[in-house]
């Protein structure tokens, strides 16, 4: 069992302001000092460039950065480290894919296959690929109550099919998908398609083995599991990461540069040109050394805990309507909602006046608020800070709504 209100003690945010109810995790979590501190220390003890230099500090940046890579392959079951390539955030992780294989393999009449529950970055990607290649875009719909509609996607599957892309978790709607059963369902109908998953909200909750899933890209953010900013990560079975050309071209990618030809690194160094966000993926090495030493399965556990107790309560507001599955068990920590007596940015804006933290609009999923026939939803989500007090603030900040409206 967590104790949320002991861990809100190793947030300085929550410490200089107490009074802080902070409901919008799935935009971007709240870091933890000793992430602060493991920033810091690269800028204060052993700041200079890596890879390239054989002084003594620049050889430490170096190892505590690679330190991170083989860290993040341990804690998603990766094969080896070489699987796992740093980028800025999960968005730049698709796109990678897009530019990197799509271009080369993707071609007329082609189809690709996302559904209507994704984040923009894992439809308008596609969409723009499609478009260019004039392949063929198809979408996925999901049923009444906030589920993937499985039956429909598989009947989208062809030998026409080049790709799957899907979330593993929906971050309007919460809806957790059946990831392992449906990628050995698609490989069945097309074993040449290749799965992309995009895990910017399982990898933070819960547990994730990308060998027992078995697809072959998966993309995720450190800003949303306790760490920096501006840094992402993806992991690809490196054979495949092997065929793809470069993303872009500079310095660290480099192998031997002529005047007339180039040669590249292999994997992961070939898709991370520049100089990268250095104390970001050091200080992502603290928040993944943060979450195990918690225990993905009772930050997990928490969360269903939370999120029972927030639906149960939510559920009394006349009015209020939750989108998503009803049980607790069948989604993550985040509820989307409409208030029938105030739209959606007003309900941020009071709740804002109270300290408390949600977001509103259509979270970058555009297409399925369309679908549900709404404009925009509030939407609170939680993390392994988050109480029961949070959650009954929540709904007193939402009776003040309601008597404001009413």
């Amino acid at each position: 069992m967590l104790s949320s209100q002991k861990i809100k003690t190793d947030f300085p945010i929550l410490k200089k302001q107490n009074n802080l109810i902070y409901l919008d995790s799935t935009a971007t979590s709240l870091k933890p000092q000793s992430v602060i501190n493991k920033e810091n220390e690269y800028y204060e003890k052993y700041c200079a460039n890596i890879f390239r230099g054989i002084y003594k500090i620049s050889e430490i940046a170096t190892q505590e950065y690679e330190n991170v890579r083989i860290k993040v392959a341990e804690f998603i079951n990766a094969k080896n480290a070489q699987e796992i390539v740093f980028v800025r955030n999960a968005t730049e992780s698709i796109n990678l894919i897009m530019s990197s294989w799509g271009v080369d393999n993707v071609c007329k009449n082609d189809e690709v296959v996302t559904t209507i529950m994704e984040h923009h970055a894992n439809f308008v990607t596609w969409q723009e690929l499609c478009k260019t290649k004039k392949a063929k875009f198809k979408i996925v719909p999901i049923t009444d109550d906030g589920k993937l509609d499985e039956k429909k996607l598989l009947n989208l599957i062809n030998h026409k099919t080049k790709l799957v892309a899907f979330t593993h978790i929906s971050n309007v709607l919460g809806t957790i998908n059946p990831v392992k059963k449906l990628i050995k369902a698609i490989k069945t109908k097309n074993p040449q398609c290749l799965i992309l998953i995009d895990g910017a909200q399982s990898v933070p909750h819960m547990p994730v083995d990308v060998q027992d899933l078995g697809g072959d890209f998966y993309v995720f953010s450190s800003h949303k599991m306790l760490g920096p900013t501006g840094v992402g990560v993806l992991w690809g079975k490196y054979k495949l990461l092997e065929q793809m050309k470069p993303y872009q071209f500079g310095g660290d990618m480099i192998s031997a540069v002529y005047e007339d030809n180039s040669e590249y690194k292999k994997p992961p160094q070939k898709f991370e040109a520049g100089t990268p966000h250095i104390a970001g993926v050091i200080g992502f090495g603290a928040a993944i050394d943060y979450l195990k030493k918690l225990g993905m399965e009772n930050i997990r556990q928490h969360e269903i805990e939370i999120t029972d107790y927030a639906l149960e309560q939510l559920t009394k507001i006349k009015g209020l309507k939750i989108y998503g599955p009803t049980k607790a068990q069948d989604r993550c920590g985040v509820i989307a909602f409409t208030m029938t007596e105030a739209h959606a940015h007003d309900i941020a804006q009071i709740l804002d006046s109270n300290n408390i933290c949600v977001r509103s609009g259509h979270h970058c999923a555009m297409p399925l608020h369309i679908n549900l026939n709404i404009a925009s939803t509030a939407r609170a989500s939680f993390y392994i800070y988050t109480t029961k007090s949070d959650i009954d603030a929540l709904v007193k900040g939402l009776e003040k709504v309601k008597k404001i409206f009413s």
